[in-house]
């Protein structure tokens, strides 16, 4: 039983720390040790709430008020009033958008209302780096009953039946992986764990390691004593310090624990885990890929079969898992396959965890049952779209998804659905975009990040897709026509159809899509060679109205080349040879006069 009254819960993920979390924490432990209160409320570092459009956030239990947009001044007042009085302060506490009043429990707010955190349970609950604090909420509960009560195949049995897949991207049943591995005989096996999160936009495995690091490396143990594995490997990019520090703790505690090591709860199954740092390759989340990073070669995937689950690590069959799928593990066991797959829809089972991020009110980390609509998402957990602009599109999947529409908010978010309607879920990318968004520049946007990312192994990746991208990048300067729209397109299905590996499968689903979507902006660009969202610079015409004008003379003083002229009291215009674009005029002007076109 904890000695301590009160908890102090500060959220130590790496956006909450960025915005000064350490201080808050630190101010906090100062203030209680002035009052003669430290052996009373305890201050405690853990993961991410999710909430990151609110952070840094600060809860206390057990009264469970929720504080948002915290600051290190603020820890004098909370100490003051709430620890010591008793009474929540309200300027600290969330503010209901719709109601206008203040609310100081989670449970009632629309951005967790609709969640149920499973790969996410203990993030800002516990202190990651104390697995005293992940045992007391059922942490190796589930490999101990697994060694003690249940077979190998009894194990993979359960994972099988609970329809978890691979929440890495492509969906593969998670069970039935484990099993192929199992079957394939080695004087050695691997299990590995893939946490190369690369997507733009992504922080879900980096939340779940900075959060819950015990819950990957239990799932790990389960998993090597499913498949008749001894050994555990993390690939994790060196991008990701805070994350690597707190999988350093845990594996150092889980040994010193006796949960990984030899004779794990005095049985004979021995396991255990190391690390292996990337260097930020995209191409190194596919798992042949990954695999032959970790072995020291270069990141680039090879042709299958044969599957990792046959020859992967050092030719030894290994399991490919990402933090995700690894993290909703240990609860399928100690609740039971049935619960587990009595949430999701009929083929997508459990929930998925979506960085929600963009043009959307409450930006963050949320964990979501599968089959929830696009529309609940954005508008009910993500609270819509910023400064009451209209909703344009939502990318889904990152690099390799596609761009969805209004016609699209009320599909229903699984795997199947998603590649139905032209996305995919990918690891969990979800970007909002708003009608000052150009698609087309959205579509090139993401190739540019695939055309950096490919490992070149592949002519139809690495020559194809630098194709597609000049391609676009000719359509967004005004050059482009109506062929190369017929180009665009044909190159994208030869990509799609004849690259090497995911990566370059999936690199065209953004023009794809967009193309599917919003052909009426690229025929804007190319027929008009107009931008509609104003967004294209090459394409983008600054005029002054001369009846708003009032010849303050504001813009003339703010252009950089001189390119506007006229008489103080009187009419302005801009030279457009002369003009940059540079949007000075645009910025300075208070009356609406300056246009664009």
């Amino acid at each position: 039983m904890s000695k301590f009254r009160m908890h102090l819960l500060v959220c130590g993920g790496t956006g909450c720390r960025a915005s000064e979390s350490n201080l808050i924490a630190e101010n906090l432990k100062k203030e209680l040790e002035e009052k003669g209160l430290s052996n009373e409320v305890q201050v405690i570092m853990t993961g991410c709430f999710g909430f990151c459009e609110k952070g840094p956030v600060v809860k206390v239990m057990p009264d469970n008020t929720f504080y948002v947009q915290v600051k290190p001044e603020d820890a004098p007042v909370i100490v003051a009033e709430h620890v010591i009085k008793g009474r929540p302060v309200n300027r600290l506490l969330y503010v209901d958008p719709k109601t206008k009043e203040h609310v100081s429990d989670s449970k009632h707010m629309g951005f967790y209302r609709k969640q149920i955190r499973i790969a996410l349970r203990n993030c800002g609950f516990i202190n990651p780096e104390n697995i005293d604090e992940y045992i007391a909420r059922e942490g190796y509960a589930a490999l101990g009953k697994c060694l003690s009560e249940l077979t190998p195949e009894g194990v993979i049995d359960i994972v099988k039946k609970s329809g978890l897949r691979g929440r890495g991207g492509a969906g593969f049943p998670t069970g039935l992986k484990w099993e192929i591995a199992s079957r394939n005989k080695a004087d050695q096996k691997y299990v590995v764990c893939n946490a190369d999160e690369g997507d733009p936009g992504a922080f879900m495995d980096r939340s779940v390691l900075e959060g819950d690091p015990h819950s990957v490396l239990e799932a790990m143990a389960i998993c090597g004593y499913a498949m008749g594995a001894s050994k555990g490997l993390i690939y994790i990019r060196a991008e990701y310090p805070l994350a690597i520090q707190r999988l350093k703790v845990a594996i150092g505690q889980a040994r010193e624990y006796g949960v990984l090591g030899n004779n794990i709860f005095g049985t004979d199954f021995s396991f255990d885990i190391e690390m292996r740092y990337g260097a930020g390759a995209f191409v190194c989340g596919e798992e042949t890929a990954l695999i032959h990073s970790m072995e020291g070669m270069r990141g680039e995937p090879t042709n299958k079969p044969p599957f990792p689950a046959e020859s992967g690590f050092m030719g030894k069959p290994s399991n490919v898992n990402n933090v995700e799928t690894f993290a909703s593990v240990p609860v399928i066991i100690n609740k039971g396959w049935e619960w587990y797959s009595s949430i999701g829809t009929e083929k997508s089972k459990g929930t998925k965890v979506f960085a929600l991020a963009g043009k959307i009110n409450n930006v963050g980390l949320i964990e979501v049952p599968m089959g929830t609509t696009l529309r609940e998402i954005i508008y009910e957990i993500g609270g819509g779209i910023k400064n009451g602009k209209k909703f344009k599109a939502v990318q889904t999947g990152g690099p390799s998804g596609g761009c969805l529409t209004e016609k699209h908010l009320d599909t229903p978010i699984d795997f199947d659905n998603l590649i139905a309607v032209g996305s995919m879920m990918g690891s969990g990318g979800m970007i909002v975009m708003d009608e000052d968004d150009c698609m087309v520049s959205i579509a090139k946007f993401f190739l540019e990040f695939t055309v950096e990312e490919s490992c070149g192994k592949c002519a139809p990746c690495r020559i194809g897709n630098k194709r597609v991208h000049e391609l676009l990048t000719h359509i967004t300067k005004g050059n482009g026509t109506l062929a190369d729209l017929d180009r665009l397109k044909n190159m994208c299905n030869v990509i799609k159809d004849t690259s090497l590996c995911g990566l370059g499968q999936t690199s065209p689903n953004p023009v794809l899509s967009t193309m599917a979507n919003f052909m009426d902006e690229y025929l804007a660009h190319v027929t008009e060679k107009r931008c509609p969202a104003g967004q294209c610079r090459d394409l983008m015409k600054y005029t002054i109205d001369i009846e708003k004008c009032v010849g303050c003379t504001a813009c003339a003083r703010g252009c950089p080349v001189n390119a506007i002229t006229g008489e103080r009291k009187g009419p302005h215009f801009i030279d457009l040879e002369k003009c940059i674009k540079c949007g000075a005029c645009f910025e300075k002007c208070k009356f609406g006069a300056v246009l664009i076109n």
